[in-house]
């Protein structure tokens, strides 16, 4: 069953979906972090596919993004490192131990770096269309949210959602689905300067630096489940990272894109049901 809730940590509420299968279970929780501009919704059709194979899965908004709090840049910094931080913070507040991590997109890079950093937490990662290495650039159409006065223009506007999340998937998504998404940015202006700072200070170079040569080195199951048609994210160094690691694994989605999990939740359900324990 489909549970939203809130959870206060520190100074910060989150907003968090999760599934929850009847019964207990001794296996770990599956934790999914989305790409921008998107939100844990985007989680909703995989989250109950693996539900019903008997797996808790929870999927949060990330501070600044969706449902979840949007502080100013002064009060928080919109970095890898302080979302690195609220991240540990908040599966503590959630008493997990141990868990699955998913991420997708940029931001969900962000995820990648917390695995790296924080291996012993971690009993694997399944990955979808993420930023690996540093050939990946932040797309035009999302650099232009950082630009200073234009980005903040640019932010305030709703429809860069439909643009984006469509532009993206290569695919429409129901209007129904982009009420949600575009929700955060009709009810408040600080959900624009919360995307503005974060695309601002994202540190891609940086941190996809130290995703690809940690990922070099990973011994834990990773499963990578990429969208073929990424019109942002090439597979070449997908495929390098993959040879180059005999602990990933690879599972293409030849008419997907970069936001897989959107159209093709019952589809990758079966990819990752097949990988985890």
């Amino acid at each position: 069953m489909l549970i939203k809730e809130t959870i206060r940590v520190g100074s910060l509420e989150w907003f968090y979906r999760e599934e929850k299968p009847e019964g207990e279970s001794d296996r770990a929780t599956i934790v999914f972090l989305h790409g921008i501009p998107s939100q844990s919704y985007s989680w909703r059709v995989l989250m109950s596919q693996l539900c019903d194979r008997g797996y808790r899965a929870i999927a949060p908004d990330w501070i600044g993004h969706g449902f979840s709090d949007k502080p100013e840049k002064r009060e928080f910094a919109y970095t890898p490192d302080a979302y690195i931080d609220v991240l540990g913070k908040l599966l503590d507040a959630w008493e997990l131990d141990k868990i699955h991590l998913g991420v997708q997109g940029y931001l969900g890079s962000v995820g990648l770096q917390y695995a790296l950093q924080n291996s012993d937490r971690i009993e694997s990662l399944l990955i979808f269309n993420t930023p690996l290495d540093p050939t990946a650039k932040l797309p035009w159409k999302m650099r232009q949210w950082g630009i200073p006065y234009v980005g903040d223009m640019l932010t305030q506007d709703p429809l860069l959602i439909d643009r984006t999340l469509e532009g993206g998937s290569g695919f429409v998504v129901q209007d129904d689905d982009l009420d949600i998404y575009r929700r955060p940015f009709l009810k408040e202006s600080a959900a624009g300067r919360a995307l503005n700072a974060t695309v601002q200070n994202l540190r891609l170079p940086k941190a996809t630096e130290e995703i690809k040569n940690g990922l070099e080195k990973w011994d834990k199951p990773a499963q990578i489940i990429w969208g073929e048609g990424d019109p942002w994210l090439k597979l070449d160094a997908v495929e390098s990272l993959v040879k180059a690691n005999r602990n990933i694994q690879l599972e293409k989605l030849p008419e997907a894109k970069h936001y897989p999990q959107e159209h093709w939740g019952q589809e990758i359900g079966a990819i990752v049901t097949r990988f985890l324990p």
